[in-house]
């Protein structure tokens, strides 16, 4: 179903066994670096960041069962 594929970044966070902050940077960008996400894979939802599977499988791998 295309509504498992988009996540907030608190979500992919626990899914993907990393921070919510590490998704939200890779949203972003840190520390004036670029986002780690394309315009594709995230976007901003008034305060919630939404990610894709796809750009999560991108960054860190298959998810975490």
């Amino acid at each position: 179903m295309i509504i498992d594929e988009v996540m907030t970044a608190a979500e992919a966070g626990e899914r993907w066994g990393v921070a919510p902050r590490t998704v939200q940077q890779a949203c972003t960008g840190y520390k004036g670096g670029l986002p780690r996400f394309s315009r594709e894979e995230a976007r901003k939802a008034g305060r919630i960041w939404l990610v894709t599977r796809q750009g999560m499988e991108r960054l860190y791998g298959p998810e975490k069962k």
